[in-house]
């Protein structure tokens, strides 16, 4: 027989369960208005705190979503910040391409500088042009600035380049006011940039100062005549009292370049007109020199301090 505190208890159960079904069928015909109040209600009273809770965390996932967009955005700004410089260095030296081929009279192929032919050699360069866009060995190859090199060899869709770092560069060349003529071929020793050319058979009763632009003489039926190849920086050696050999600061540098000319003219043309005037020529060889005496002082301090 049941004790009386379990029968309480299921009395109990029993109330609840009769009252949640008649709450249940109220709730299920009551018109809407009382059931949307008693929602209300519950949510201003009851459940206050769990739709505080609810609402912090939409606006965490919120905020967090932002913060992840916002870093991104940051993060592409950054990048195509940090290609800005580049591009404009691109795009200036296409202009100087653009412009430098608009003064040019004679028949020439635009190439791009794909790589280096060999991994080791920083002599050569490898360009996407070839015998199919009448490319041939032996054809000059220029920048805005001067003088790259030759054609070493053509293929059907590709050539390699010999620049004038190679060994076997020569070039007949003369200076600039001074008309001294002579020989430019890579320097014997390894001198860095600033001395990785030498002018060499000047007669030593020609005098060349320091400044002076040195251009292709077009002898020798390779190279048209006024091609800027380097401006004279001093005087590497003499041999004999009879001649002097002057260092070159190269005009242009082929490491530097991403895309060329490759002259494609017949021998005996001359291109005194296509490059820079006078006075830029002038800027140039100033900064050029002014370059080499820091480069020249820096040295001689540190030779010093030893």
């Amino acid at each position: 027989m049941a004790s009386a505190s379990e029968r309480s208890y299921t009395r109990r159960d029993t109330v609840i369960f009769v009252a949640c079904v008649v709450l249940s069928l109220v709730g299920l015909f009551s018109p809407s208005a009382w059931g949307l109040g008693i929602s209300n209600a519950l949510r201003d009273t009851v459940l206050a705190p769990l739709v505080w809770l609810q609402a912090r965390a939409e606006e965490g996932r919120t905020s967090r979503a932002r913060l992840q967009a916002i870093t991104l955005q940051r993060d592409s700004a950054a990048y195509l910040a940090q290609g800005i410089p580049s591009l404009a260095a691109e795009n200036a030296r296409l202009r100087q391409l653009l412009a430098l081929s608009g003064r040019i009279s004679t028949p020439y192929v635009a190439a791009e500088v794909l790589r280096q032919t060999q991994a080791t050699d920083g002599r050569t360069l490898l360009l996407d042009v070839g015998r199919s866009d009448l490319v041939s060995e032996f054809d000059p190859v220029v920048a805005p600035e001067g003088l790259i090199g030759m054609v070493l060899s053509a293929g059907e869709r590709s050539s390699v380049v010999m620049t004038w770092a190679h060994p076997e560069f020569r070039v007949s060349a003369y200076t600039v006011g001074a008309g001294a003529s002579g020989v430019v071929a890579p320097a014997l020793s390894s001198l860095g940039a600033d001395g990785a050319l030498e002018f060499r058979g000047v007669p030593y009763r020609d005098s060349v100062p320091a400044g002076t632009l040195v251009l292709s003489s077009g002898l020798g039926g390779v190279y048209p005549k006024g091609i800027p190849v380097g401006t004279v920086t001093g005087v590497a050696r003499e041999q004999a009292g009879w001649e002097r050999v002057y260092r070159l600061l190269p005009a242009a540098s082929p490491g530097a370049v991403a895309h060329v000319l490759v002259l494609i003219s017949p021998p005996g043309t001359s291109l005194e007109r296509a490059f820079p005037s006078d006075s830029a020529l002038a800027a140039i060889r100033l900064d050029s020199i002014a370059r080499v005496r820091r480069s020249d002082s820096a040295a001689a301090a540190k030779e010093s301090a030893r």
